[in-house]
């Protein structure tokens, strides 16, 4: 049974290759007809819970009613789209960001569930250091605007050059990670080198410091509740 669980929960989630827009689309007959059945599956394998649980336990468990509205959403946004599709009327299958929830909520998924239930608790800890990280982003992107904004730049493809504020804070983001240095500072380093000084203060600062402290907080946090998850006896 928990084998063929995870078979189900692994097919329904792999739908999202085959399905529109896909690598690899698939017929829509042929992906629905494969959802429907998987959703059947959980059905049965709920129904199949719910008549070895007490009744009063099975309806007061969180993880059984999510997984029913998992797929009550499911199906009526797959009949939905399927209607709009007759009609030739584009639309978007919402309910595919329910799907996780099968792998979440199942009895067999405890130890899923329990590294969820870490991260869960481990995100309000973060939050202060995620915060500061975001407003020394922001401040660099203020003063790049005001070094470079009015000095009409241009980058290698002959587009303005940190201009926008948003386009600014995307870039200093992605910088964050290295995935764009050093094409992002060569428009300003060709104007005058000493701007170089800039993108290393901010590579130092948000990349090396920022970022060192931030997965350190992390990763803490996260051992400090995994640990105490995994050593209760009734955590689940």
């Amino acid at each position: 049974m928990r084998t063929a669980t995870y078979f189900f929960i692994f097919l329904n989630l792999s739908l999202a290759v085959f399905e529109e827009p896909a690598v690899y689309p698939l017929p829509f007959l042929v992906t629905s007809l494969v959802e429907v059945l998987c959703l059947l599956v959980f059905f049965g394998r709920l129904t199949h819970f719910a008549k070895v649980t007490l009744r009063n336990v099975f309806w007061k468990d969180t993880k059984n009613i999510c997984i029913m509205v998992a797929i009550l959403l499911s199906l009526t946004d797959l009949a939905i789209y399927g209607v709009l599709r007759i009609y030739n009327v584009r639309s978007v299958r919402w309910s595919r960001i329910v799907r996780p929830i099968f792998l979440i909520n199942f009895a067999e998924s405890r130890q899923i569930r329990r590294a969820f239930r870490s991260i869960r608790n481990t995100l309000p800890e973060i939050t202060y250091v995620f915060l500061l990280f975001m407003f020394s982003l922001l401040m660099f992107s203020l003063m790049a605007l005001k070094l470079f904004g009015e000095r009409n730049l241009q980058t290698a493809e002959g587009l303005p050059y940190f201009k926008n504020y948003l386009e600014i804070v995307f870039d200093l983001y992605v910088l964050v990670t290295t995935a764009n240095s050093p094409d992002v500072m060569m428009p300003a380093f060709d104007f005058s080198s000493w701007y170089a000084l800039f993108f290393i203060a901010f590579v130092i600062i948000n990349t090396y410091i920022f970022m060192s402290l931030f997965l350190a907080v992390v990763y803490n946090n996260y051992k400090k509740h995994l640990k105490v998850t995994f050593g209760g006896l009734n955590c689940d």
